[in-house]
């Protein structure tokens, strides 16, 4: 029978509705919906907003996943973050943005955030709790649905999938707490406190035929920490790093291996649990990082695929909050 249904010319794209249905959408859908960025520690500040502002640059950074490359409909995510530390009334604060876009199959995801901490000194580092406000944004491409029916096996309708465009908007709400000493950092931070419902729905022209579809955002419990360990007498230094995720129903982690010489040069390994293992280079060269990591998958459906590809560059931008040097400037015959 299975023979059967995989000979029909339309299997592929039926298949790949299915998977997309069973993941986020019926009447009412439930899913970890944040993207697993194999560099997260380029870019804390979309699992924790309290990783705000924690130099004393602007630092921004972009990133794309191009995931399971030659699988139809696989996911692919783009990520811009920017933050910043500031002083208010002779405070430390950090600030920052965040956003993020997300296809796979039929879904379209767009969230915005922005983020505010408030930053005190203590134990010898530097706290910062800090929350995100923005929106939710989730889209389908019912239109572009396919159900065959011109076989024993497959149903043409199904009014749990809908064949109209939809679409729907949420408010979304986070919070998290960073710790930065001079020879490591930690944070925890729960996305999505809410759980915002958002309510997609389209209209029809026809009022007794028009349906809303529901899809719940679920909250998500992150743990991020790393560290640096200088190599005495070389200008080596080991850079470990993990990050742990919990909707409550399905724990994951990761853990990340680098090494760094003379704060230019970077390479390592890394490992997510029951998914892949991964490859990373990086460079950090007058304040621009480029990274790039190669994910081979070892899970069964990311077998099938030729791995996963996930490039970041950025930009940091040096500020001075101090005192000493306010309304300082260089001549101009110097600069």
């Amino acid at each position: 029978m299975m023979e059967s249904i995989c000979t029909n010319h339309n299997c592929v794209r039926y298949l790949s509705t299915l998977i997309i249905m069973i993941s986020g959408l019926f009447q009412v859908g439930h899913a970890q919906t944040d993207a697993q960025f194999a560099q997260y520690y380029e870019a804390p500040t979309y699992y924790n907003p309290a990783a705000v502002g924690q130099t004393d640059n602007i630092k921004i950074r972009g990133g794309a996943r191009l995931q399971w490359l030659g699988i139809t409909n696989a996911p692919k995510s783009f990520l811009i973050t920017a933050d910043s530390p500031f002083k208010v009334l002779n405070k430390r604060v950090g600030a920052g943005l965040v956003l993020f876009q997300e296809s796979i199959g039929l879904y379209r995801t767009l969230s915005l955030n922005a983020q505010a901490g408030y930053k005190f000194k203590k134990w010898g580092g530097e706290f910062t709790a800090a929350i995100n406000i923005g929106f939710y944004d989730q889209s389908f491409k019912g239109s572009e649905v396919v159900l065959p029916d011109d076989d024993n096996y497959h149903q043409g309708t199904d009014d749990a999938i809908p064949t109209q465009d939809l679409h729907g908007t949420a408010f979304d709400i986070g919070a998290g707490i960073w710790y930065t000493h001079k020879r490591f950092w930690t944070g925890i931070s729960a996305t999505h406190l809410t759980s915002p419902s958002v309510k997609l729905n389209t209209e029809t022209g026809d009022a007794s035929s028009n349906r809303d579809y529901e899809f719940n955002v679920g909250r998500t419990l992150y743990f991020m920490a790393g560290c640096n360990i200088p190599i005495k007498n070389t200008l080596f230094e080991v850079l470990p790093s993990v990050l742990v995720k919990s909707d409550f129903t399905f724990t994951t982690g990761e853990i990340t291996g680098r090494i760094r010489y003379n704060k230019f040069l970077q390479c390592g390994l890394g490992y997510r649990l029951n998914d892949a293992v991964m490859v990373i280079i990086g460079a950090e060269f007058k304040n621009f990082y480029l990274g790039y990591c190669y994910e081979y998958p070892t899970s069964i459906l990311g077998r099938s695929s030729a791995g996963t590809h996930e490039l970041f560059a950025g930009y940091s931008l040096k500020l001075d909050l101090g005192d000493k040097n306010r309304n300082r400037h260089k001549a101009i015959r110097i600069m």
